[in-house]
């Protein structure tokens, strides 16, 4: 008997150590559970690049998407190519780029913070006056997918724009774009109740380390074996690599039958 019991009880406490490892295990192991979908719910911008000439696909996780006026890419039957700078700081390039941009006669659109307006009031009125637009990418690059409050982003995206009207005098254009990609279903709806358009993209590459900046060769090689029909390319203005290779891969482009147009022409019809 007693050996029987002896059993029995060798058994629980093996069974208890048992259920005690699978807990500790399911809090330590990552989770494999899809987080439901909520309008609060935090997204990260992707797209999955291609090099045969076709359009990627683009953040294939967020089917509401289509219930809102947002732009992230052309008509994939038109030769078209729409660039878009982020500037967060200045770092010497962006005058440069400005003046690639001057001689080829090509348009683009600037996403610049509050430090870089502060920072940088003459380059951004050579933006406006050579004609590129001059766009909001928040004044403190904030996140706002992690926010519903009105007030964060009335000053977030307006505070923006009054800083842009006190520089030029002039209404600054109504496209905004998350800053490091990251949006909501509803951080789309405020942004569209306030009259801005968020602007994502549909190429982009890894420029923005000063200190880690692609070899242009390289550079090159991705931007145009990547480039497709109504793309947005998201490029960084503090890049040296991009100042070094645009007017290139311009003049490529347009050997190629490829235009550079505006944004502006990319705003859903109301």
């Amino acid at each position: 008997m007693r050996s029987k019991s002896n059993f029995v009880i060798g058994s629980c406490i093996a069974c208890l150590f048992g259920l005690a490892f699978a807990l500790v295990y399911m809090t330590l192991a990552p989770s494999t559970t899809t987080v439901a979908h909520t309008a609060e719910k935090s997204y990260s911008w992707y797209y999955k690049p291609r090099e045969d000439g076709q359009q990627p696909i683009v953040a294939d996780d967020a089917s509401f998407l289509g219930d809102y006026n947002l732009i992230y890419l052309g008509d994939p039957n038109s030769k078209s190519i729409y660039l878009t700078f982020d500037s967060g700081y200045e770092s010497g390039y962006t005058e440069k780029i400005l003046d690639v941009l001057k001689e080829k006669n090509a348009p683009a659109a600037f996403f610049v913070t509050g430090h870089y307006m502060k920072s940088n009031p003459e380059i951004i009125k050579r933006m406006k006056d050579e004609g590129h637009l001059v766009c909001n990418h928040t004044v403190n690059h904030a996140d706002l997918s992690a926010t519903t409050d009105i007030a964060t982003y009335q000053k977030e995206l307006d505070g923006l724009c009054e800083l842009y009207q006190e520089i030029t005098g002039e209404q600054m254009p109504r496209f905004m774009r998350p800053p490091e990609g990251k949006y909501s279903e509803a951080m789309l709806k405020i942004v569209q109740e306030m009259g801005y358009t968020p602007v994502f993209w549909s190429f982009a590459y890894k420029d923005w380390l000063n200190d880690a900046q692609p070899d242009t060769a390289a550079a090159k090689k991705t931007i145009l074996t990547r480039t497709h029909p109504g793309e947005i390319a998201l490029l960084h203005s503090t890049s040296a690599t991009n100042a070094a290779v645009l007017g290139e891969v311009i003049d490529t482009w347009r050997a190629d039958g490829y235009e550079i147009h505006s944004i502006e022409e990319l705003v859903p019809a109301q």
